[in-house]
């Protein structure tokens, strides 16, 4: 078992106890969102800093609620 350590930048996102330590390149989920591994780091023989680069969200295509339905009062 590995402890693996997720970091954005210098932001810890996710600490994890792993079987396998993740490799560059590799695309992951974290927190819901979509990652990919840009380094590995080994601090120590069981312990891992990964580095992570996040997908961005785009907020203009978040869903507009649609009020013309609801009653007026």
């Amino acid at each position: 078992m590995f402890a693996v350590h997720f970091f954005e930048n210098k932001n810890l996102l996710l600490s994890q106890l792993l079987k396998r330590v993740p490799s560059v390149g590799e695309d992951l989920k974290i927190k819901g969102r979509k990652a990919k591994v840009s380094s590995v780091n080994s601090v120590d023989e069981k312990i891992f800093h990964v580095q992570v680069i996040l997908e961005s969200i785009n907020k203009s295509k978040l869903v507009v609620v649609d009020n013309s339905k609801k009653k007026k009062r």
